[in-house]
């Protein structure tokens, strides 16, 4: 695989685009240029986001040889850590560009998303304080592939925030965090050595174990009216767990493919529930 597509991690771009889907479906009207540029500028801090914690991941000793997870083009040798690092600021760029049009139509509250949604990608890895090294990366994978993305997309639809909205962000940033915990449990003895704090090297299998069920299943029952079926793919929920729950080492890889099947699904079907609405 190209290295560039590889250190892009496209099985983990799901967290970016579902959370777009669902602001979208719950907004049921159609302003064509607006879900796409907030697709495209989400799809962009996602992968520049990847990139960086690619990059700054190495540099701060997180990522050896002895890694359990997928090739980290760094750490394997492919690019270097200034190459990647500019591919980060590429993408940010390229997100920032979409984010012209948006503004034009949604405002100030569309600046003031992008600008930090932008800054929270790079902080999560790198600055002064790293938030997925002090056990803040569930909190920004809640906020910013949750919370943001749906109401943000939301507003750009109709121009104004919704409840619903807020609810659906959080079922959203929910299924995220469900992979972030489940890299972290694969994770915890090499994060610990690194000194790399996620709640998981915090608090051990147990708490993992715990958070990876609470938000596989809190989606569910965050359902707005009018999208209750999209209850018939819970069943992935389960298979996530059990997986979580059976698994250890590199068999969690499996897991966070479950993982990833889950959140695509859960965007589809609030995409079919939203269609029968007239746009």
């Amino acid at each position: 695989m190209n290295p560039w597509l590889l250190a892009a991690r496209p099985k983990t771009l799901a967290a970016a685009v579902v959370p777009v889907l669902v602001g979208f479906s719950l907004a049921r009207f159609a302003h064509w240029p607006s879900f796409w540029l907030a697709l495209g500028g989400a799809v962009f801090i996602q992968i520049g986001t990847n990139y960086v914690n690619d990059a700054l991941d190495f540099r701060k000793g997180a990522d050896t040889h002895e890694r359990l997870g997928p090739l980290r083009v760094t750490q394997g040798g492919l690019l270097s850590a200034e190459a990647v690092l500019r591919g980060a600021i590429v993408c940010f760029a390229l997100a920032a560009l979409c984010g012209v049009p948006l503004i034009v139509r949604g405002g100030w509250p569309i600046v003031a998303i992008g600008v930090t949604s932008i800054a929270a990608a790079y902080a999560y890895t790198g600055g002064p304080y790293p938030l997925a090294y002090h056990g803040l990366g569930e909190l920004f994978v809640m906020v910013f592939f949750g919370i943001v993305a749906v109401s943000g997309t939301y507003y750009l639809q109709v121009l104004h925030f919704d409840r619903n909205a807020l609810v659906a962000g959080v079922a959203c940033g929910a299924l995220a965090i469900v992979l972030l915990a489940i890299n972290n449990l694969r994770d915890l003895e090499n994060d610990r050595a690194s000194n790399k704090r996620t709640l998981a090297a915090r608090f051990g299998r147990g708490f993992a174990r715990v958070e990876i069920v609470l938000m596989a299943l809190v989606p569910f029952a965050l359902l707005p009216r009018g999208f209750r079926g999209v209850l018939f793919v819970a069943p992935l929920a389960l298979l996530v767990i059990v997986c979580a729950l059976r698994s250890s080492g590199r068999a969690l890889n499996r897991c966070l493919a479950f993982a990833g099947m889950l959140e695509w699904a859960f965007g589809i079907a609030f995409v079919i529930c939203g269609s029968g609405a007239t746009r």
